[in-house]
């Protein structure tokens, strides 16, 4: 099967099937399911069915382009810098989606880290591989306003230099969601933050790089006022689980068994409540 997907104005053709690498997290890529409906907060979908038809339409997009403009520039401003959380030697903050290094860092982690190797020209596949994760990543930024999406990166927190301060080891996505599957296990609660995409550079691994991005992403959900967390990881995924278990995350659900009659592998949904 062919996955088609848009970088820089070209369209990208290669098989989908390459990458459903059994470590990736829901969301974190364009062609993820909850990516796919988390895209739809910002899409015209939304505004359809909450009555905004034509011209209007096409006013609240302007509007909404204009203002999450301004708001992403006033928070880039005020935040680029602030660490969210230091801890463990790390320093985690918001991307500065300004900084075309940052942004390159960022593709490079999640690419290294959810990339399933082929036979058969991987470099190739890689390269597809990167500018899909890009795109992906260009889609949320551009589209979700500052308040429902964020990529928080790590980096060393007490180094002088400030090359190797800019040194990205560690990312995550943030994005507010309302899924039922989710919501029916948070009792009275509209929106949630979901936690996907975490991925940490290999040669930072087992360094609490990925407990120090969990951990700022319990922050930015008591700054936005959010009081659930929610993420998923592969039932059989032991290490991932120990992971979020010492977080504070609690197995809530699993997928039913029917999924891996479509050949994929069940997940948990674990939930945090802060």
């Amino acid at each position: 099967m062919l996955h088609l997907t848009s970088s820089n104005h070209a369209i990208i053709v290669f098989p989908s099937r390459a990458w459903r690498h059994p470590g990736i997290a829901d969301g974190a890529l364009c062609h993820d399911r909850n990516m796919g409906s988390n895209a739809g907060c910002y899409s015209g979908r939304t505004l359809w069915s909450r009555g905004i038809r034509g011209s209007d339409s096409d006013r609240f997009r302007r509007h909404h382009s204009s203002t999450s403009s301004e708001l992403r520039r006033e928070i880039r401003e005020s935040t680029e810098q602030e660490s969210l959380v230091k801890a463990y030697g790390w320093a985690v903050r918001r991307l500065d989606d300004a900084d075309g290094e940052e942004m390159r860092q960022v593709v490079r982690i999640q690419a290294e880290a959810f990339h399933e190797p082929t036979a058969l020209f991987d470099d190739l596949f890689f390269q597809f591989f990167q500018a899909e994760v890009l795109s992906g990543l260009l889609y949320k930024l551009r589209n979700s306003s500052p308040d429902r999406y964020a990529c928080l990166v790590a980096e060393p927190a007490a180094s002088t230099d400030q090359e190797q301060r800019r040194e990205l080891v560690g990312v995550v996505d943030v994005t507010v969601l309302r899924d039922d599957p989710v919501l029916r296990h948070l009792q009275g609660e509209e929106e949630y933050l979901y936690v996907s995409g975490i991925a940490v550079s290999e040669s930072f691994r087992r360094r609490k790089v990925a407990t120090a991005l969990l951990e700022a992403c319990d922050v930015l959900s008591s700054r936005l006022g959010y009081r659930y967390l929610a993420l998923r990881a592969y039932e059989d995924d032991a290490g991932a689980r120990r992971l979020y278990s010492s977080a504070g995350y609690e197995v809530a659900g699993v997928d039913p068994l029917w999924v891996t009659l479509m050949g994929r592998k069940r997940r948990v949904l674990m939930i945090k409540k802060i």
